[in-house]
């Protein structure tokens, strides 16, 4: 039987590991309370408590180091500003890594890693990022971490907005003022998101980098009025006087050419709970 490990049963993880259970994987994983532990084995994942902070904290987390396959979707949390606490985590977790039988890792990064200018441009995943032209130093220096020196097969997959479910772009815009909604967006849906991890686990694509974005990039505009209509939330007041200028958008082609089928190709078809969720 084929064992992954998963470090972070979270938005993406639960149902990632959820996923390869059906597919006849062996799967455990990681939360970092006994009460989501609790709720993860009522639906029929097995879970260890451990936490970075930033060094390992946990019982019997040294198992999770025991798979073939390791998924670490630990998100950086950069907006509070403390992306080094990110850094000091994830040498805590290489150190573990490194110590451990594991020969395949998937990292989950971030479209975030791509400049943020010059607008116009389509970013795909042979774009040379640098330290000086990286849109978020973290995300960069991120993946510079778990690349060096490595004695594992890594591949690194960078999200664009995760939606779907309970997260509903047209809801965090609700009645809002001068929102931006002249640019295109770079979204995708969470059944896709795992969809694409499993696939990466299935098919054997090891040492690559891709990125996970929908393929079709409709304006933010669009979008908050379709999720208005559809969910009976108010839509913003008003929007921001710009022009349709150019977008920075982020190229997906190159999962896409593996064989890889999105269910959601288009954002402004993806499924949600209801808004009352």
């Amino acid at each position: 039987m084929r064992t992954v490990s998963i470090i972070g049963l979270g938005w993406i993880g639960e149902p990632l590991g959820i996923q390869l259970k059906k597919k006849g994987f062996q799967v455990l994983g990681s939360t970092t309370s006994a009460e989501k532990q609790e709720n993860l084995s009522k639906n029929g994942l097995k879970a260890i408590q451990f936490s970075l902070n930033p060094h390992p904290e946990g019982i019997g987390f040294n198992s999770l180091f025991q798979a073939e396959i390791l998924v670490v979707n630990i998100p950086p949390r950069t907006r509070s500003g403390n992306g080094e606490f990110h850094l000091e985590q994830l040498k805590y977790l290489r150190s573990l890594l490194d110590n451990s039988p594991i020969k395949k890792v998937i990292f989950v990064s971030s479209t975030g890693i791509y400049p943020e200018a010059p607008a116009g441009e389509e970013y795909a995943e042979d774009f040379c990022l640098t330290h000086e032209n990286a849109g978020n130093d973290i995300l960069y220096r991120a993946e510079q971490l778990m690349e060096k020196d490595r004695s594992y097969d890594l591949t690194i997959v960078r999200f664009g907005g995760l939606m779907g479910k309970d997260r509903i772009p047209g809801k965090y815009f609700s009645g809002k003022e001068n929102v931006a909604g002249h640019t295109r967006v770079n979204f995708i849906h969470q059944n896709d998101a795992v969809g694409i991890l499993t696939w990466i686990i299935e098919k054997g694509l090891w040492n690559e980098t891709f990125n996970g974005v929908a393929p079709i990039h409709p304006l933010r505009r669009e979008i908050y009025e379709k999720n208005a209509a559809q969910l009976g939330i108010s839509p913003p007041v008003s929007y921001q006087n710009e022009p349709e200028g150019l977008d920075r958008l982020i190229d997906s082609r190159k999962i896409l050419e593996t064989g890889f089928e999105f269910e959601f190709s288009d954002p402004l078809m993806f499924s949600y709970l209801s808004a009352s969720h």
